[in-house]
């Protein structure tokens, strides 16, 4: 099969039915125990500097563990699973020293471990195929909000710096085989909107098109990104990308994210997903929800209609992934509204003007 076959049976397969995502990877790289030479590997054994922590840099350390993370949640029951390359920008990747080439080869080598996963379940079981999706994170640095409280137009970073850092990862995710793009945990929607810009213009010159999923954060029961956003406004500043799916995931758990994703699957002309934390951390940082229930958070949401896509952020575990797959599998897909025709502008809070 090939990648636009794959892209094909995605797009059917969410008429179909809920998507399941998987579940968090820090949390089970953690449970690995890995040490500072498990990060190193040979090719940065005499490398400055504490690499230990540095996740995504596994992806050619410790392949192994990666292939193996991507295995368990294929085999709870995901139909999709990340590349873990969350933090694989020239921009985060400066807090460990890593040059431009190393931040490639992660994303490359990420791309196809995650690649060759899906095509493996997919052998394996052809009735349910699986997919790669490229999961770009956020910065650590953002455009939108000042680097310097006692200066407000201070950044730390442009915006020409931001579109390249995303554009030399989409490249590598793009050439190692991934089905879609996930553009996660955005807490700064103009950052979000460079990963769109350097993606959008690769299409333009060549390269091979492929979904967009944008899952933003709302940070707290306010219910607006770090930014300052609402749902809706987030919604109307990135409906021009035409993403395949809109989202939100992290910082919440399922119960206190239901008001936010009620109010996208209301306004959104396209696949809702959703996949929020196991609940808030204790006070140690751990999670202490329990898979099922995670699971009965997200099958209410899809008993009402809300969802199309669904998975697991912080705290969860393959276990977390198989109780939401068998929890939503006989649930039918969220019906995509049919919107009046308006002019849909958006700055902290949206405005609609109906002809």
């Amino acid at each position: 099969m090939t990648r636009a076959d794959r892209i094909e049976a995605l797009h059917a397969a969410a008429r179909e039915r809920i998507l399941v995502l998987d579940g968090a990877w820090g949390v089970m790289i953690q449970r690995g125990n890995l040490d500072e030479a498990d990060f190193r590997g040979e090719r940065f054994a005499d490398h400055t500097g504490q690499l230990k922590g540095n996740n995504d840099i596994l992806c050619l350390t410790r392949p192994d563990v990666i292939a193996d993370l991507h295995d368990q949640y294929f085999g709870a029951g995901a139909d999709i699973s990340e590349t873990n390359t969350f933090s694989a920008t020239v921009i985060a990747q400066d807090d460990y020293k890593l040059d431009a080439q190393a931040v490639r080869d992660i994303n490359l080598e990420g791309a196809k471990l995650a690649r060759a996963a899906a095509d493996r379940w997919t052998a394996k079981e052809p009735h349910k195929p699986r997919f790669a999706a490229g999961s770009i994170g956020p910065l650590n640095k953002m455009l939108s909000m000042s680097s310097d409280v006692n200066d407000p137009g201070a950044r730390s970073v442009t915006f020409d710096q931001v579109y390249d850092a995303y554009r030399h990862q989409v490249q590598a995710l793009n050439e190692g085989g991934v089905h879609l793009y996930l553009i996660e945990t955005i807490t700064d929607t103009l950052n979000c909107k460079a990963a769109i810009k350097a993606i959008k213009d690769l299409e333009d010159e060549g390269m091979e098109p492929l979904p967009i999923w944008i899952s933003g954060t709302i940070t707290d029961r306010s219910g607006r990104t770090l930014s300052g956003q609402t749902a809706e406004a987030f919604w109307n500043s990135v409906r021009h990308a035409r993403p395949f799916a809109i989202g939100f995931n992290c910082a919440l758990g399922a119960d206190l994210m239901r008001p936010f994703i009620a109010e996208l699957s209301r306004v959104a002309d396209t696949l809702v997903a959703a996949y929020p934390n196991a609940g808030l951390p204790n006070a140690m940082g751990q999670y202490d929800e329990e898979p099922h229930q995670t699971a009965h958070f997200i099958e209410e949401w899809a008993a009402s209609g809300l969802v199309n896509i669904v998975g697991g952020c912080c705290g969860t575990t393959p276990e977390h992934i198989r109780h939401t797959a068998e929890a939503v599998s006989k649930l039918p897909t969220r019906q995509i509204p049919e919107r009046p025709v308006a002019m849909r502008l958006s700055g902290l809070e949206p405005f609609e003007l109906v002809a």
